[in-house]
């Protein structure tokens, strides 16, 4: 598991904890999505079959999500429509890329689902 600690804003600090998504960590998974506000999901075109169990983990702990299409040298590359059907994404939810080795890429997807956290925040009553 990993931690990280991103300071967006003097009054915006993220937590991340990066968790696997196989099946045996389930349990894992229901201790961090205690007060999480959101997940993002980093996903591999070239193994996008191993997304589905996270997408299930986190849709059943209810969180609202963005998925971040991992970019690196010598993965395939879709177009975002194939992706998201791939997926089997609503259109509402954010689908990025990015290069999970680089600082700024990674934190523009963080970014990302912020956004959607902050645009879900304000459709409530």
């Amino acid at each position: 598991m990993d931690f990280g600690r991103l300071t967006l804003s003097d009054d915006l600090v993220l937590y991340l904890f990066g968790a696997p998504g196989q099946q045996r960590f389930t349990r894992l998974w229901d201790d961090l999505a205690r007060g999480a506000l959101g997940a993002l999901i980093l996903v591999d075109t070239a193994r996008l079959q191993e997304s589905f169990a996270v997408m299930d983990i986190v849709e059943k702990q209810g969180l609202p999500y963005a998925v971040a299409v991992n970019h690196f040298e010598g993965a395939p590359r879709f177009p975002e429509a194939e992706v998201r059907e791939a997926l089997d994404l609503a259109a509402s939810t954010p689908l990025v890329s990015c290069d999970a080795r680089d600082r700024v890429s990674s934190t523009e997807a963080l970014i990302s689902l912020v956004d959607h956290l902050l645009t879900l925040d304000g459709e409530q009553p």
